[in-house]
């Protein structure tokens, strides 16, 4: 989806310091706004905006959220003047400045870089006319790629401590027809992320009005990602989304811990070493961040833990290298302590820090944590004991749990994680992931009556639940598509109806070749001539089929099936009978796109919903069939799109050209 910019400029005609008119409508019509547009961006001047109302909403709007804004300082316009200084006071970047037949002397900006264009006749020059549109397009491009290098505003350059204000808490109330789109498109971000859909989370976030939605969807699809143990994905996300935002906090928080997963995963180019340099990294930016520090100490307990739970070793000899390592639980202690007095109502922090105190004491007899242990456990109970919001009461509860662990008896463990269980809403990851921490103590052997009382709880509420779905995971994804059956009048023959049985052939011994089977999942639209035969293929070996489409099913029933003539329609109905679930379709589950609603753009789009829905199973999993002539699409979003989109990104792709069928 394009970025946005907003221009700020006179509007109409106007004198220049000599005296001669220009007419700056001209200038905005035949100079910026086809430069602007070719440097991929969508382009507003407030004076477009139709609605009732006070222009200068509109415009204070533009100038918080505005990818880009683009000043043109050709006249002293007071407006003008007013516009870029708000801009610069609300954001440290994305400004281009612009003047005609004069480069302004103003002090303020007389070190700042600005693009000269040139007038003859009260408008854009002629002669020059294509060389000034080249030279704008070419500077907004460099502007947007180098949004985070050097600070463009006077005012973020001489006051580098200053923060630039949150976009979403400046909301202008009166422009509502915007921040209803938004609000409506944040609405199906959350759904999807709620549900597991992380292609839908993906698109969405590419079709965000401006860069700084696009940082939010992609943290949350980094999020949603990094729960679905896709860390190598998770991480392409949370880089987009903090390219836009460096100091997004919570980006910040779930790239360490994928950078962290992937070191444990012993993944090519991650350690442990690199996590905790972004950990501190964090740190230098919010040094008291709880729950950082207590990122940080996950990792060091990481780090410890790796160092002696190893397959083939005896729970005697995991306890002695448990107690060996010292070194690595103290720094863990420290990391979780640290977060703990930075805020002593992060209990998460606190119970962490208490925990392997006790452990440090079980495992080396050593006495040096014995005070703070007595303080602490009141203080973690009472944070515990405070937490005000409902959804987080199953933690609160599940850290009382665990101080019964340490301090109480079997009875008084029993009691506390019933408590929270009733608390849990069944979820099962949140039972698990608590089960999991006991059975660490249990490795080595510290309380087994209180531990062994906490895992029976946990244990038989675990039963009671089926692992959630959604947690089947394909061995194989096959992504398809090509070309629709030629329709008879079709001047260029590109897949005839006589090339239909050897492409099913061809289609069939590609699933062959895979090993395609009932453990592997397929993907595509539906249509008729490939996508069908390539289904009717899946169908016949056992894989789940699933269907994306870009418009409603009638729509696309008559857009993209009979066109091939009726016998496609009975066998797309007879396909779709036998689909692993329901069809799904873009304006439902994504909603019409922001900006774009030709045809052409919603194949386009479900390419890529297509597309991420298989790389949200991991990309070693992906494989891409498509049965294509080579040639370019005869629109937007063909085969040819997706060939290329899926190639730049895995190169795991099996083409069958129609060309040689």
């Amino acid at each position: 989806m394009k970025l946005h910019a907003f221009v700020a400029m006179p509007f109409g005609v106007k004198k220049d310091s000599q005296g001669s008119e220009i007419d700056f409508n001209r200038v905005y019509v035949e100079l910026f706004k086809p430069a602007l547009e070719a440097a991929g961006l969508e382009v507003f001047r407030a004076d477009e905006e139709q609605r009732a109302g006070d222009i200068r909403t509109d415009m204070f709007q533009e100038l918080l959220i505005a990818d880009l804004v683009v000043a043109d300082l050709t006249i002293d316009n007071p407006n003008v003047w007013y516009e870029l200084g708000v801009r610069h006071a609300l954001r440290a970047r994305g400004v281009l400045l612009l003047c005609g037949g004069r480069v302004t002397t103003a002090f303020d900006l007389y070190t700042d870089r600005k693009l000269r264009y040139s007038i003859k006749d009260g408008g854009p020059d002629p002669a020059t006319l294509e060389n000034d549109k080249l030279h704008i397009t070419e500077m907004a491009k460099a502007t947007l790629e180098s949004w985070h290098g050097r600070k463009v505003s006077p005012v973020y350059q001489l006051m580098p401590n200053l923060q630039e204000p949150d976009w979403k808490s400046l909301r202008i109330g009166d422009v509502r027809e915007f921040w209803e789109r938004y609000d409506a498109w944040e609405d199906r971000v959350e759904l999807a992320r709620k549900a597991g859909h992380i292609g839908n989370v993906l698109v969405l976030a590419d079709e965000a009005p401006v860069a700084a939605f696009r940082a939010d969807a992609w943290t949350k699809a980094g999020e949603a990602l990094r729960k679905a143990e896709r860390f190598d994905f998770a991480l392409e996300q949370l880089e987009r989304g903090l390219a836009i935002e460096p100091h997004n906090l919570r980006g910040l928080r779930e790239l360490g811990t994928c950078l962290q997963r992937l070191a444990l995963a012993g993944s090519p180019g991650h350690s442990l070493d690199r996590a905790r340099e972004h950990y501190h990294n964090v740190l230098q930016i919010y040094p008291n961040d709880p729950e950082t520090w207590a990122l940080l100490g996950r990792l060091d307990k990481d780090a410890w833990i790796s160092a002696w739970r190893q397959p083939g070793k005896t729970p005697a000899q995991m306890r002695d290298e448990a107690a060996y390592e010292d070194a690595l639980l103290r720094a863990a202690i420290d990391s979780y302590s640290q977060g703990y007095r930075r805020n002593p109502s992060h209990y998460y922090s606190g119970i962490n820090a208490l925990t392997l105190m006790h452990l440090y004491r079980h495992l080396t007899n050593d006495a040096r944590y014995d005070r703070e242990i007595s303080t602490m456990a009141g203080a973690v109970r009472f944070a515990a004991e405070c937490e005000p919001y409902e959804y987080l009461r199953f933690w609160s509860q599940t850290t009382l749990g665990d101080l019964e662990v340490l301090l109480g008896t079997p009875d008084t463990v029993k009691a506390a994680y019933k408590e929270a269980i009733a608390k849990n809403d069944k979820d099962w990851f949140a039972l698990n992931s608590s089960s999991a921490q006991l059975q660490l103590l249990k490795d080595l052997g510290f309380r087994p009556e209180t531990v062994e009382a906490g895992i029976a709880a946990f244990d038989r509420a675990l039963q009671k639940l089926a692992r959630p779905e959604g947690s089947w995971q394909p061995r194989q994804v096959f992504l398809f598509s090509g070309h629709m059956i030629d329709a008879p009048d079709r001047p260029a023959p590109r897949f005839p109806a006589a090339k239909e049985s050897i492409a099913a052939q061809k289609i069939a011994a590609a699933l062959a070749q895979l090993g395609a089977g009932p453990e592997d999942l397929a993907l595509t639209q539906g249509a008729c001539g490939g996508d069908i035969l390539f289904t009717e293929a899946c169908q016949q070996r056992g894989v789940k089929v699933h269907w994306l489409q870009p418009f409603d099913e009638p729509d696309f029933i008559r857009k993209s099936v009979i066109k091939g003539g009726e016998a496609w329609r009975n066998r797309y109905f007879d396909a779709k009978a036998k689909l692993a679930a329901p069809l799904r379709s873009a304006p439902e589950e994504l909603g019409e796109p922001l900006q774009n609603t030709d045809d052409g753009y919603a194949y386009e789009r479900c390419n890529l919903w297509l597309l991420y829905t298989a790389l949200a199973y991991g990309l070693d999993k992906v494989h891409f069939i498509c049965l294509w002539n080579g040639e370019g699409a005869d629109g937007l979003g063909g085969t040819a799109h997706m060939y290329n989109e899926v190639n730049e990104r895995t190169g795991r792709v099996i083409w069958i050209d129609t060309r040689q069928l």
